[in-house]
């Protein structure tokens, strides 16, 4: 088999429905992919949806799992030893993809067969306007926006990936460890870093990390995200985790995490004087809370 899809949730039956029918619409031969759902104890109706799917669809290779270790690392790792497709294609739970899907990656990967990690634009499609503070900085953190233009590339450590964009061999697993579950969301904690901590470590070891364009995901991002208390807590919660994930490799990951946050600290008070004399202040303050709240989670205040 050449494909697994892989859906890990938790209490997400608002969404769930519409991301698992956009991955059983693909135009790609039904025996060449499956749809592995890990759910990670959820509590609302997402086993009832899940099942009906399976139900819908017997002629999709739907796998339905529960996975009792609280976290999205513990879901993912069990999700990926599960599936038995060449390829691991990561759809989260709030995300929708187009049915030409697969269809684009075989063929990029017609041309280029040593791709092992690759990453995909996604497009946030927000379920109310946007506030006046969102910038482009700050679109990826709330919406995931991830855009590298329309031919492929190579990305850099710096330019990661995020799970929910991402695929890989499943060979790169087994050669090279799954998610530390030390990082990662767990229920309503905002943690994470599970993500940046594979790809960086996947780049480090040699691992080439593509971009392939024109399979766009769709993240789509519900008012309760786009809350100043919603904001707050997540950009803590990234400072946090990179406090976790540098520390777990060494105390020199950190320091130098230290030093990068310094340079970030100059480059946004840059951008806040540039969006501030071209009268729009609530982006640039909103970098500066961004920073701040970064550099206390990461410090460990």
């Amino acid at each position: 088999m050449k494909f697994s899809f892989v859906t890990s949730t938790y209490n997400r039956d608002r969404y769930i429905g519409q991301a698992l029918q956009s991955t059983c619409d693909q135009t790609y031969p039904n025996e060449d992919y499956e749809i592995v759902i890990v759910d990670n104890n959820s509590t609302d109706n997402t086993a009832a949806i899940c099942n009906e799917f399976i139900s819908k669809y017997p002629e999709k290779q739907i796998r339905y799992f529960k996975e009792m270790e609280q976290g999205i690392a513990p879901a993912q790792n069990r999700a990926i030893r599960e599936a038995r497709g060449e390829y691991i294609i990561f759809v989260d739970d709030d995300e929708t993809i187009i049915p030409e899907h697969l269809e684009r990656l075989a063929e990029h990967l017609k041309n280029y067969p040593q791709a092992e990690l690759i990453g995909t634009a996604v497009i946030p499609v927000y379920e109310v306007e946007q506030p006046k503070w969102m910038s482009y900085y700050t679109q990826r953190l709330i919406g995931g926006y991830f855009d590298q233009g329309k031919k492929v590339k190579t990305l850099s450590a710096k330019n990661y990936p995020g799970t929910g964009h991402t695929i890989i061999k499943k060979e790169l697993y087994e050669r090279y460890g799954y998610y530390k579950t030390e990082l990662g969301r767990k229920g309503k904690s905002l943690i994470g870093a599970e993500d940046k901590d594979m790809i960086n470590r996947l780049i480090n070891l040699g691992i080439t990390c593509y971009y392939f364009p024109n399979i766009p995901i769709y993240h789509h991002i519900p008012a309760s995200k786009m809350t100043d208390d919603f904001f707050h807590r997540v950009t803590y919660a990234i400072g946090k985790s990179e406090r976790m994930r540098t520390k777990s490799v060494s105390e020199k990951e950190f320091r130098k995490r230290i030093i990068s946050e310094i340079i970030k600290w100059a480059a946004s008070f840059v951008l806040c004087i540039g969006y501030t004399v071209t009268l729009r202040p609530a982006k640039g303050f909103r970098l500066l809370q961004f920073r701040w709240n970064v550099s206390k989670g990461l410090l460990g205040k």
